[in-house]
């Protein structure tokens, strides 16, 4: 991370891929409006990744917490999402602090690799297995998604619900590129295993962003 770029962190400014309005699609908040906070930047590179274009956080527009904040308030949204890329790349501290005296619900979708920063309504983990969550993300989790490929990330799936506290809610969510085979896997695996639940891209249905 390059001097300049810590400099424009410190402007209270954050790299942003894409931000709007619409409705969340997945997990336990699906059909919830929400205004979307696209972060950019992600040190995973996971291969189904649908947000390639966030990867490299240098090529994205600096924008001020002030202006992200202001775009909400145009719309008919009383909740953020921020998502990526990965937003804990960066500290959220000072953006929550902002948004609350908006008061406005936060919620976050993360891998939980990274320090952990913010103050969130409702925190989402999706966990990679390349860079394993640290553990106080399975302390203050609300939402437990993981993202099935493969058949071994049910294996994954297992070993992180073990981590997380009675009242984290479960998901299991098909890799959309391979939706007709990993939906059928997830059904069946959720069948026999009722303490999960589906989660579906809905929005990709809807055609919606």
């Amino acid at each position: 991370m390059t001097d300049a770029f810590k400099e424009e962190l410190d402007n209270d400014k954050i790299p942003i891929l894409e931000e709007f309005y619409s409705i969340q699609g997945e997990g336990f908040n699906t059909g919830k409006a929400a205004y979307f906070v696209r972060t950019g930047g992600c040190d995973l590179a996971c291969r189904w990744c649908d947000s390639r274009e966030s990867w490299k956080p240098e090529v994205h527009q600096f924008v001020p917490i002030r202006q992200i904040l202001d775009a909400v308030k145009k719309t008919a949204a009383d909740t953020i999402v921020v998502t990526g890329g990965e937003p804990l790349m960066y500290n959220f501290d000072h953006f929550c602090e902002k948004a609350k005296e908006e008061g406005l619900t936060l919620m976050i979708e993360t891998c939980g690799a990274h320090v952990f920063s913010g103050k969130w309504d409702w925190i989402c983990l999706s966990p990679k297995k390349q860079k394993p969550p640290k553990q106080v993300y399975f302390d203050k989790l609300n939402e437990l998604k993981v993202i099935i490929y493969q058949e071994s990330d049910f294996d994954w799936a297992e070993e992180c619900a073990q981590k997380v506290h009675d009242n984290c809610v479960l998901f299991l969510q098909p890799e959309w590129s391979r939706f007709e085979i990993t939906g059928k896997m997830v059904v069946d695996y959720v069948k026999n295993n009722p303490k999960w639940n589906v989660s579906i891209q809905t929005h990709k249905f809807l055609k919606i962003p």
